[in-house]
């Protein structure tokens, strides 16, 4: 077996073990000596792979980033809005770990941020090319959808908590249209 192999592998088993640790413990309890345990490796493997816990902290939460592309033909609002709520029912804890950071720490919130311009921003520009204020449209939407994020998934505050999938992506649609007036 090439050394690459090993490394990889390696690699990958630090990244699932970090992304079960941080998911059942968070940010602060988590230390690298479990991660490795849980990994079978040495400590110094994890910070020889991703040279802090902060650094494999946000490699576990840039692994659960959704993949965005513009939805041609078809409804952006709804299209948006279904893809938002499949990744926060289907899991979404590394990125509920960033989001529960980021008010606390000014790198995690940082993060955060280079998420919305390198990924977010483009996609609605690319999405919206002849809204002139699509940014601030854009912002709003993201607004919104961040509250759902932290009232529904990491406070679950009633009744959104138990409020039904449909439910909650209908409105969210309407949100989003609302924000991005009769373009979306």
């Amino acid at each position: 077996m090439a050394f690459t192999d090993r490394s990889a592998r390696a690699r990958a088993a630090i990244l699932a073990a970090a992304a079960r640790r941080f998911a059942a413990d968070g940010y602060e309890p988590t230390t690298v000596r479990a991660i490795a345990a849980d990994a079978g490796v040495d400590p110094s493997m994890v910070i020889r792979y991703f040279t802090s816990k902060a650094d494999l902290f946000y490699a576990v939460a840039a692994a659960e980033l959704p993949r965005l592309e513009v939805p041609t033909g078809s409804d952006f609002a709804a299209s948006y809005a279904r893809s938002f709520v499949d990744v926060w029912e289907n899991g979404g804890q590394a990125l509920a770990n960033l989001f529960r950071a980021a008010p606390t720490h000014p790198d995690a919130a940082q993060r955060l941020q280079d998420f919305l311009d390198r990924q977010l921003m483009p996609f609605f520009r690319a999405a919206f090319p002849d809204l002139p204020d699509i940014d601030q449209r854009a912002a709003l939407v993201l607004s919104q959808t961040i509250g759902v994020i932290y009232c529904r998934y990491l406070l679950k505050l009633e009744p959104l908590a138990s409020m039904s999938r449909e439910t909650l992506q209908a409105a969210i649609t309407g949100v989003i249209r609302r924000h991005l007036g009769e373009a979306a």
